[in-house]
C-alpha cells in the first residue's frame, strides 16, 4: 500500500498552507489529499507544530496531520538515514540531517515525496528516492 502514498514534507505544506503559496505546489497537495494519497510523519508534523500561532490552529492543524497515514521513523527509517547521510557525505553531498530522515521515511516506505526544497533533489540524484 505505501508505494501509491506520497509523503507530503514540511517545505510543501507551507505553500499549501499560505494564500500566497506557489500555486503548483498547492495543487499538488490539494490532488494527493482528494486522492486520499497523503501521508506524513513525526519529523514534517513537529516542524510544522511551531508554525502555528494560536492554539486553536494548532490543534486544528494536529487534528488534520494526524488523520493522514502515519509513516514512523522506525528503526530501519534510522538505520536507512545513518547509511544514506554516510554515502551522500562521500560523494560530497551535504544536505541537512532532517532532509535525509525525511528522505529515508520515503525511501523505506517506498512513496514519493512531494517537497519545494532543494536539498532533495541533491538526494534523489544519489538514492532510490522519488520525487513528485
Amino acid at each position: 500500500m505505501s508505494s501509491n502514498l506520497v509523503l507530503i514534507d514540511t517545505s510543501a505544506w507551507i505553500h499549501a498552507l499560505r494564500p500566497n503559496g506557489s500555486p503548483q505546489i498547492r495543487e499538488k497537495v490539494r490532488n494527493v489529499l482528494k486522492e486520499r494519497m497523503a501521508a506524513s510523519t513525526e519529523l514534517i508534523i513537529l516542524e510544522l507544530a511551531g508554525g502555528a500561532k494560536e492554539k486553536h490552529e494548532y490543534e486544528e492543524l494536529m487534528d488534520d496531520l494526524l488523520a493522514l497515514y502515519q509513516l514512523p521513523a522506525d528503526e530501519d527509517v534510522w538505520r536507512l538515514a545513518f547509511d544514506l547521510h554516510f554515502e551522500l557525505r562521500r560523494k560530497g553531498v551535504s544536505v541537512p540531517s532532517t532532509d535525509i530522515l525525511i528522505s529515508a521515511v520515503a525511501i523505506k516506505n517506498k512513496c514519493a515525496l512531494l517537497h519545494h526544497d532543494k536539498h532533495f533533489e541533491l538526494i534523489a540524484r544519489h538514492t532510490s528516492l522519488r520525487l513528485l
